[in-house]
């Protein structure tokens, strides 16, 4: 595209700056222009090429030709012809001469600038048919790189070079000049480059859609491992224009390093280099597991330190209390924590190895088959993500050790070398007296917080009256941490009854031993799990509550007051007021806000039996007569963006393609950039734009073409 008039020595861009128009679509108008102009090299070229790439400017048309839309845009008529040209007629005879050199030199600078044009413009094609290509298969999770996987070949037996090839055979001139020149359409390298480019684009659309809609939560997920490194998976919560609850993953952080610097690292790319405002941040949520707990709180509270309304808070997609064992960097507690997902992952592989399971169920529970009914309905969904999980799992325990024993054993040749080996793995760690034991704790301290999880994490009545009851639950941590003895004693006679029946030696872990061994002769089993086990777990869980349900936290939780069905189950009296002057910094005109709130309980309490009513934030924020609630608005939307709240499945589709995408992806072809191109291919991609930011990001590659 060129960036003058392409009249003949016209100095309009230097003396006197005028707008440029295209040449017209319309052959005839097209033609008309040409002839205006004088420009006989544009003669040949199509009226295709001519809209495309060349320009005249406003010095050549009559003034009611053209249109002054605002102080920014100019159009022109739709018939309009030039016809404004200063050229002299009649030359002298060295002015003639003169004339055609100077002509002569301009056809040879517009030839010029007509070739460059060109070239540019089938770069840009080219780069353009790569994109094309490397989205398709990004959206579809198919590997550029593979199948074929050896390094002395480059890409030629790559997917990305077969779509290619497909391509040219189906007449893509762009790539085949490409591929006749360079004997390949595209290197290794380059397709990296392409990839990252792809990447960045992607994400500042996300961060520019983040905002728009102003306040967002931070959320994290369990690290992953992407080429041997560890990665920091990073999503956001915010509420869109239409008032709808949305969830967006933003990209993979590296995770390597320790401590403040860390966590500075971390802060500095999401803001400096993903282009997060962090002072609109209101809230935060991290799944963690035990080895990389510490990191994450040194994260968390950085976060918070510099931008303190970020209130940390717990995360919908993990139930409260495994959320409590992951972060526990106890051995025992990581122990039952790794054996749940091996667990899960052994018996998710076949219908037949849950058959087993059940079938050891009705052995350990002969004369009580409703109770044996309900563990093996039970045992067909994630049980080991429940919020009784630990109650399950001490229920089936026996059953579980005589099902992988028997699949270890392998006597009928059913199971295959590495179900027998997973079955061992299982085995093993199931008949360890720590494993029953921190089993056993787990299950009695987090009896305490069950039924608070569930509720919080629940329906809006539910949250609601959660954020009543939390003293309840902390006063009752409270009595046991201030009476350890006298329930640690239960709780090892537990233990120590349930290891005895399954033949288990109750001992202290080896480990521990092999540490200090000096002091193995004097220290018992019931000591040792007092001081190690039963006392660490419960003050980790006090603080770890006292954290995540912070008085912020509550009084936005008790905000769930304004939903409709909450309004109707408790329609004797008003939402409080108190609670929602959290927000009162955020609201659009706090002074009419006792006043709103008031017609807004009269509009909810007064409604008559059998009027259905919305029953969470995402239908409440549906309603439309919200509009005339801005202050209800404006709470609402914030509560919104709580990380605690289950979004409806129509809004958690994030999560849901992150798991998938790290499930059925292999490792050697899992890339944290293709990553945010599969988990986010709905959110429109300008291949234009990634062209430009491409040759922007690598001028130096269009000098090949």
């Amino acid at each position: 595209m060129q960036n003058h008039c392409a009249v003949p020595n016209c100095t309009s861009s230097i003396s006197d700056p005028q707008p440029l128009f295209r040449f017209p679509h319309d052959p005839e108008r097209s033609k008309k222009w040409v002839e205006k102009c004088q420009r006989r090299d544009l003669i040949d070229k199509s009226p295709d090429q001519l809209h495309r790439h060349y320009r005249l400017c406003g010095k050549h048309f009559e003034s009611s030709l053209i249109d002054n839309v605002s102080f920014q845009c100019t159009v022109l008529k739709d018939d309009a012809i030039p016809t404004i040209f200063d050229m002299p007629s009649q030359p002298q005879n060295g002015q003639v001469k003169r004339n055609k050199e100077t002509e002569n030199e301009s056809h040879t600078n517009n030839s010029k600038a007509d070739v460059q044009t060109d070239e540019e413009e089938e770069y840009r094609e080219y780069l353009k048919s790569l994109f094309e290509v490397l989205v398709l298969l990004g959206e579809q999770n198919i590997p550029p790189t593979g199948p074929g996987d050896r390094k002395k070949d480059g890409l030629r037996e790559s997917n990305f070079q077969a779509l290619l090839d497909y391509r040219m055979n189906c007449g893509n001139e762009v790539l085949k000049k490409r591929y006749d020149v360079n004997q390949e359409c595209c290197s290794s390298v380059q397709l990296s480059q392409l990839i990252e480019v792809c990447e960045k684009c992607i994400r500042s659309k996300l961060v520019e859609e983040v905002k728009q809609n102003g306040f967002f939560s931070l959320l994290t997920d369990d690290l992953v491992k992407i080429s041997g490194e560890w990665h920091l998976p990073v999503f956001v919560r915010f509420v869109d224009q239409s008032n709808c609850q949305q969830e967006r993953f933003c990209g993979f952080l590296s995770f390597e390093g320790d401590g403040d610097a860390l966590a500075e690292k971390l802060l500095s790319e999401m803001a400096d280099e993903w282009g997060l405002d962090m002072e609109q941040c209101r809230g935060q949520a991290h799944s963690c597991t035990g080895t990389h707990f510490s990191k994450m709180k040194t994260f968390s509270a950085k976060l918070i330190d510099k931008y303190p309304l970020a209130v940390v808070t717990l995360r919908s997609t993990r139930t409260l209390n495994v959320s409590l064992a992951n972060g526990m960097v106890l051995s025992g507690v990581q122990l039952v924590m790794s054996t749940f997902k091996k667990i899960e992952s052994f018996f998710s592989q076949s219908n037949l190895l849950q058959l087993e399971l059940e079938h050891a169920i009705f052995i350990f529970y002969p004369d009580k088959e409703d109770k044996a009914n309900e563990l093996k309905d039970i045992c067909h969904t994630n049980w080991t993500r429940r919020h009784d999980a630990f109650d399950v799992a001490v229920e089936i325990l026996e059953a579980l050790l005589l099902c992988v024993d028997s699949v270890h054993d392998n006597e009928d040749m059913r199971w295959s070398d590495q179900v027998t080996h997973d079955a061992l793995e299982i085995s093993k760690a199931l008949a360890d007296f720590e494993f029953v034991m921190a089993l056993v704790v787990l299950k009695n301290v987090m009896t305490l917080t069950r039924a608070f999880g569930k509720n919080v994490q629940g329906e809006a009545p539910d949250a609601h009256f959660a954020a009543t009851s939390l003293k309840a639950v902390l006063h009752s941590l409270k009595e046991v941490s201030d009476n350890i003895d006298v329930y640690h004693e239960f709780w090892n006679d537990e233990a120590v009854n349930l290891a005895t029946a399954m033949e288990i030696p109750v001992k202290i872990p080896r480990s521990f031993l092999r540490k200090h061994h000096s002091e193995s002769g004097t220290i018992q089993p019931d000591s040792y799990y007092k001081n190690n086990l039963s006392v660490p777990v419960v003050n980790h869980i006090i603080n770890e509550m006292n954290e995540l349900f912070s008085e912020d936290h509550l009084k936005s939780l008790r905000c769930l007051s304004l939903v409709p069905a909450v309004i109707e189950q408790h329609k004797s009296t008003e939402p409080e007021e108190e609670s929602i002057q959290v927000f009162k910094d955020y609201i659009p005109n706090a002074g009419t806000l006792s006043a709103e709130l008031h017609c807004w309980w009269v509009k909810w309490s007064k409604k008559g039996k059998g009027e259905t009513f919305p029953s969470n934030i995402h239908e409440t924020l549906q309603q439309a007569d919200l509009k005339f609630f801005p202050n209800m608005l404006a709470v609402l939307r914030l509560i919104g963006i709580l990380p605690t709240l289950a979004l409806e499945d129509s809004c958690n589709v994030a999560y849901k393609r992150f798991k998938m995408y790290m499930e059925n992806t292999p490792d050697k072809f899992k890339s944290k950039s293709l990553a945010l191109l599969n988990m986010n291919y709905d959110v429109g991609f300008d291949l234009d734009s990634m062209v430009e930011a491409y040759m922007n990001t690598y001028p130096e590659r269009g000098e090949v073409m």
